[in-house]
């Protein structure tokens, strides 16, 4: 058997998408969020390995002559990974009884996980790391500076 140097390098990025995302998810698990370090990991890596795999999913479709029945469109794997976490997303919003929601937050990171994730899988590794450095420092950084112009934490806030 004969080692695929391209499933090697999708296992690769999927490693690192999922390291990534799970920096991210650390942080929301350390702040007791509903989708924390394994749900993070699992998106950030899922999608990289979504978007790693259309390439090789083109290439099945054009060597089994089946390009005129199928046409490739790499949005659509976008936009169905974008319509799947914001599902996931979705479940961790709770609206309370008074009026205030939870989870934003937390939704929209796992939306940022997704990015991660795309970036990754696209080989541009730069951007994956700053963009996991830019949503530690939103999610660690502005939940701060939040509370002292506020003068509450967030644990106390009715919207996270």
């Amino acid at each position: 058997m004969e080692i695929d140097h391209q499933e090697l390098e999708i296992l690769f990025s999927v490693l690192v998408a999922t390291i990534l995302s799970g920096l991210v998810g650390y942080e929301r698990e350390n702040k007791d969020k509903p989708a924390g370090l394994r749900t993070n990991m699992i998106v950030g890596g899922f999608s990289c390995l979504i978007v790693s795999l259309s390439l090789p999913l083109i290439d099945f479709v054009h060597n089994y002559e089946f390009q005129e029945a199928v046409k490739a469109d790499p949005i659509r794997i976008l936009q169905a990974l974008v319509v799947g976490i914001s599902f996931i997303g979705a479940g961790t919003i709770i609206k309370q009884n008074n009026d205030k929601v939870k989870g934003l937050t937390t939704a929209a990171t796992l939306l940022y996980c997704l990015g991660i994730g795309v970036a990754t899988a696209l080989h541009k590794y730069l951007i994956a790391v700053g963009i996991t450095l830019l949503i530690l420092i939103i999610n660690y950084s502005f939940s701060a500076v939040k509370g002292k112009i506020t003068g509450n934490s967030e644990e106390n806030e009715g919207v996270k």
